[in-house]
This record gives structure tokens, sequence and C-alpha cells, in this order.
């Protein structure tokens, strides 16, 4: 199954694709409440090195509202997650949970409509990158 929607692109460099990102999302009414750099964690914790890799939690407050309120126990699959990371050729690839696969397990048939909408919006949060 496939979990996630995602874009390669080259000639950039981390910082500037993250700022390009998180703008991107704004302009689909995400915010980000969470940035994990997973590159600085890894060599903390386990002393691994690995390429850059961050993990932003972005959230729209309109759709988590809707779909908390349809299913509240789906907090616990927020915020989306979108990912950064640098890919062993020097590109960057930018990645998005899929809300309507992750949430297909999800037991109401209410939400779905809504985890497409959300979908949606990602995709064109990637293709404003």
């Amino acid at each position: 199954m496939k979990y996630a929607i995602t874009r390669t692109i080259d000639n950039t460099n981390m910082a500037s694709l993250k700022e390009r990102t998180i703008e991107a999302l704004k302009s689909e009414g995400f915010g980000v409440l969470t940035e994990i750099d997973m590159q600085a964690t890894l060599k903390k914790k386990l002393n691994k090195d690995h390429l850059p890799h961050v993990i932003l939690g972005a959230c729209n407050p309109g759709y988590a509202d809707q779909v908390i309120t349809l299913e509240p126990l789906i907090s616990t699959m927020l915020p989306c997650n979108v990912t950064i990371r640098q890919l062993p050729n020097g590109n960057h690839e930018v990645a998005a949970i899929d809300p309507a696969a992750a949430m297909g397990a999800v037991d109401n048939p209410a939400v779905q409509p809504l985890a497409i909408e959300v979908r949606d919006a990602l995709q064109r949060v990637l293709d404003k990158i």
C-alpha cells in the first residue's frame, strides 16, 4: 500500500527547501507544530551518521477540527508528517503522509472524504515547492 506522496527536487539545499516547504504548507492553511532533526537525533542517540533528514509535524486546524469531531481517537494519527531528506545522489525528497491511506484503517466512512481533501491539499503543497 502506498502511504506517502513524494516529490524529488534537485539543485537545492536543505535550508532553502525547508523554508519553501513551510511556505507552501502555509499557503494551504497548514502550520508546523513540531520539527524533528532525524540526522542530529540519530547521531546523538545511536552515534550513527545519516544524511540530513527533517520531519515537520504539519497541522491544518480546520481539517483537524473536522476530523476530530467525526472520530476523536484519530488524534493519534495527527499531525500530518511532512519529511525533507537529502538523497545519496545529492537531490532532496519531500514526502507527506497520505491521509487517505493512513485513515483507511478507521472504521468510519465519514472520515474518508475528509482524508482525501487533506491528501489533495498536501499534494498541492508538494506541487508548489
